[in-house]
């Protein structure tokens, strides 16, 4: 979502999750437009954009190869592309390059008001698995990755995470954790008054699920927080009377696809 509340890209992906692609909508006169492909994707598997806070840069994962002069995929790293101002056109696609990127692959970029990136990493430095990493930026370009704290990584799985745009919060998903739902959960840390990670907390059954919850954007505009999630609503044991009903139940939003939901900020704990 745009700081401005008036853009919003997403992944969509079909059922396997073997093909996925970028689209945008634009909000003109309190109505969003049809989803449309961003100019650059729908050959290689492009997903998780997230706009910087100045709306002129979208960064997002991809499989792209790094030269034009080939077709052969590469592993997932982090792209952006830039333009001269909202509305206007992107620019080609450009990789991140080293330190950022690595032959492993990196997941999910997040950027603060400072362009300071919150990435996903399985690489060098991680605590076990799937590690949230930070990397500063400093006189135009981007240090070496570091893997945050305990507070926030463990040796299992932690990934997905959305930093605010003063990186005063972060909210990321823990895998399996033995306080959570089950499957993937959402948690929540802040920054104390010494500039340090509080232990994150899961964000509770009234917004996890025991099925994958993860992907978590913060609107800070209109004090929302989106996420997606792979939940199923509780079986109901009824008879069905007609195919339409089987097939209008097994449509039900909380089917166990990827569907987005929200809540609002002030209901977070």
């Amino acid at each position: 979502m745009s700081s401005t509340g008036d853009e919003v890209y997403f992944t969509i992906q079909n059922y396997a999750g073997d093909l996925s692609a970028i689209v945008f909508m634009r909000k003109e006169n309190e109505q969003w437009s049809d989803p449309e492909f961003v100019s650059f994707t729908g050959k290689y598997q492009d997903l998780e954009p997230f706009l910087s806070p100045d709306n002129l840069k979208l960064f997002f994962a991809s499989n792209r190869p790094l030269s034009a002069d080939t077709e052969e995929e590469k592993d997932f790293d982090i792209w952006f592309v830039e333009r001269a101002k909202p509305g206007t056109d992107w620019g080609a696609p450009t990789n991140l390059g080293k330190p950022v990127n690595t032959d492993l692959d990196e997941f999910y970029p997040s950027v603060s008001i400072n362009n300071n990136l919150y990435f996903t990493g399985l690489g060098e430095g991680t605590k076990g698995k799937d590690d949230i990493f930070f990397c500063e930026w400093q006189n135009g370009r981007y240090l070496t990755p570091v893997s945050l704290s305990e507070s926030i990584n463990t040796e299992g799985y932690e990934f997905s995470a959305y930093v605010s745009p003063d990186e005063q919060l972060l909210i990321f998903s823990g895998y399996n954790r033995e306080d959570g739902q089950g499957s993937g959960d959402l948690y929540i840390s802040r920054v104390d008054k010494n500039g340090n990670w509080q232990p994150a907390e899961n964000l509770g059954p009234g917004i996890n699920s025991r099925y994958m919850d993860y992907c978590p954007f913060v609107d800070v505009k209109n004090g929302v927080m989106y996420f997606t999630s792979k939940r199923i609503a509780p079986k109901a044991l009824v008879k069905f009377g007609t195919l339409q009903e089987f097939v209008d139940k097994a449509n039900n939003y909380e089917n166990g696809l990827s569907r987005i939901y929200k809540i609002a900020i002030e209901d977070l704990p």
